[in-house]
């Protein structure tokens, strides 16, 4: 096995290993809402599912607020740890969670005083379901606060290899949300208030099971008041906007189409469209871990110029996570009428027909989305903004908006789902075409489909990727450095102690954190001839393990022991360590 071929298994590895807690995060809110749409079509009426339909959009606005902070953050926090930039990532932290808090705090003020005062009809637009959303809009507003830091703490949980924690506290949102529904509605007789505070609480619970590590100084990013640096959040916020804009214009297109349903449908239309996006909700969340996870990812590849891995996230998602989601897709397709049933019984009854075709053709979006939100992702990553902003804007509004304005006077709600699926393939030939532009042709690789600039990172000539395995295979891969090195025109005492510093470190791997586990393991190892610079990297999935916290201790100890991690500081130029989402990563200048 190549370094190349190596590389890609342990992004494979990574992304799967880390995909279970994201997804489980993104459903958490999703199995909530459809908990809350049992009890609301069930034990409060139609009307209740209309207003928690046009509460949506609301709530998507808020969640723009919380991905925009998330997500921006996340890619710059990335991009710190690539460079080992501690200070600047602290910063990021404490920022993120200040300006969350402020925001979600005026969001707090104004759904009181539009819910207090009743100030919510031209959202309704029937007065029976206006009485149903102002109590709602009262007691979500108890659970803003919540919902926005809470989107924002998985990401840096994620940083501190914390996921399993998000994991608890998704289960935690779950059983709360259910428990407090069947008190306040089921028994209490809450109506919509109880349906809204139900979420609220579990939000709250959700959000303290999460924060726990933090308020408890048990992680390394600290929130920190003092010598706060403002001019970061600009590039927060920068970074962050696609993901916001593509929630703000999913909002606005929410907005648009309801009023669409409801001049060529009705009110019935909006009942069967919530109740279809509340059941697919769930399913969404597998695509939304998929794009948190590569996110990240890329983010950091991107800090490092790590052209390799860099691609093979994307390969990941092609050969992977899009078929995995072509599959969960038709198996929704194929359940449509009894997923419906859950909401809905009555087969002949309009709203039922309706969320049952919703269920066979929305699900049509899911791959094609998971392409498109990779290459946004990629694109605010790699500061390619523009691509960013157009693909956000077609297949959040443009295009699902524009098509539903066109398709809904003859075909109705079918219409509207057709249209979604539409933008999105409008988004995805727009991939295409920046690639075609870009490169004056059909893109023939990921390399030239992602337009990767040729001076970023390291290209295959400058390059060695090597794979250890075994404590055999140390002493040829340092042979094979060092051969490197001197073909390269590095002089003969530089490449020799690059193989020696190779062959200890990698040494050092196997001995010591092969084997521990029970688990199978291997090294990645890269070097790199670029500017003059001789740059090994060695990367490994074993046990935290810092050999700079090593060197420190071994001061003043017998100098027989620890002899090898003593001798690489002495002859390197530079030694950094990082553990980046539970991957060593040691990076030598020689």
């Amino acid at each position: 096995m190549n370094g190349t071929t190596a590389n890609a298994r342990v992004i494979t590895k990574l992304m799967f290993r880390l995909l279970p807690i994201q997804v489980l995060l993104a459903a958490a809110g999703a199995v909530n809402g459809i908990v809350s749409g049992f009890f609301a079509s069930n034990f409060v009426g139609v009307e209740a599912m209309g207003a928690i339909g046009l509460f949506s959009p609301i709530r998507t606005l808020l969640t723009a607020l919380s991905v925009m902070l998330a997500g921006g953050s996340a890619i710059l926090c990335g991009k710190y740890m690539g460079r080992n930039e501690q200070e600047k990532m602290q910063n990021v932290f404490s920022l993120d969670l200040v300006i969350g808090a402020l925001a979600a705090a005026a969001f707090t003020v104004l759904f009181v005083i539009l819910g207090g005062l009743g100030l919510t009809g031209s959202l309704a637009g029937d007065e029976n379901v206006g009485r149903y959303l102002d109590p709602y809009l009262l007691g979500q507003a108890i659970g803003v606060i919540p919902l926005v830091l809470g989107g924002m703490l998985p990401v840096f949980l994620s940083l501190e290899n914390m996921g399993k924690r998000t994991m608890r506290a998704s289960l935690l949102h779950i059983a709360v949300n259910l428990f407090l529904n069947i008190l306040f509605v089921r028994a209490l007789s809450l109506g919509t208030f109880g349906l809204a505070l139900a979420s609220s609480l579990s939000a709250w619970a959700f959000l303290a099971m999460e924060a726990l590590p933090f308020l408890r100084r048990r992680t390394h990013l600290r929130l920190k008041l003092k010598k706060l640096r403002w001019g970061e959040s600009r590039s927060i916020v920068k970074t962050g906007v696609p993901w916001a804009l593509s929630s703000g214009y999913q909002t606005l297109r929410g907005l648009l189409v309801n009023k669409l349903i409801l001049l060529y449908v009705g009110s019935v239309g909006i009942s069967a469209l919530a109740a279809a996006d509340n059941l697919l909700s769930v399913f969404w969340s597998l695509p939304t871990g998929m794009l948190t996870v590569s996110r990240l990812l890329m983010s950091v590849c991107v800090g490092e110029e790590d052209r390799q891995s860099l691609t093979d996230v994307m390969r990941v998602m092609f050969r992977r996570f899009v078929p995995l989601m072509c599959a969960v897709c038709a198996c929704i397709m194929l359940c449509a009428e009894p997923l419906t049933g859950l909401f809905y019984s009555g087969s002949a009854g309009p709203v039922y027909r309706m969320t049952v075709w919703g269920l066979r053709i929305l699900p049509l979006c899911m791959p094609l989305r998971i392409v498109v939100t990779h290459f946004a992702a990629y694109g605010q990553a790699s500061g390619k903004q523009g691509l960013a902003h157009a693909l956000t804007l077609l297949e959040g509004l443009a295009g699902a908006a524009g098509f539903a304005a066109l398709l809904i006077p003859g075909a109705g709600m079918n219409g509207v789902y057709i249209a979604h699926v539409l933008g999105v393939a409008a988004a995805l030939l727009c991939v295409v075409g920046y690639a075609w532009r870009a490169k004056k042709g059909l893109p023939r690789d990921m390399d030239e489909l992602m337009v990767i600039p040729a001076d970023f990172g390291a290209s295959q000539e400058e390059r060695l990727d090597l794979t250890v395995r075994s404590m055999e295979e140390v002493v040829s891969v340092s042979r094979r450095v060092q051969a490197f090195c001197l073909e390269k025109g590095i002089d003969p005492r530089r490449a020799y102690l690059a193989g020696l510093s190779m062959e200890e470190m990698a040494g050092n791997i196997v001995r010591h954190g092969f084997g521990k586990d029970g688990k199978s393991h291997s090294v990645d190892v890269r070097v790199v001839h670029k500017d003059r610079d001789v740059i090994l990297r060695l990367k490994d999935d074993c046990a935290p393990f810092d050999p700079g916290e090593r060197q420190r201790m071994a001061e003043g100890e017998d100098v027989t022991k620890n002899i090898g991690i003593r001798m690489v500081f002495r002859i390197s130029r530079d030694v950094r360590y990082q553990c980046i989402l539970g991957l060593n990563v040691l990076t030598i200048r020689i």
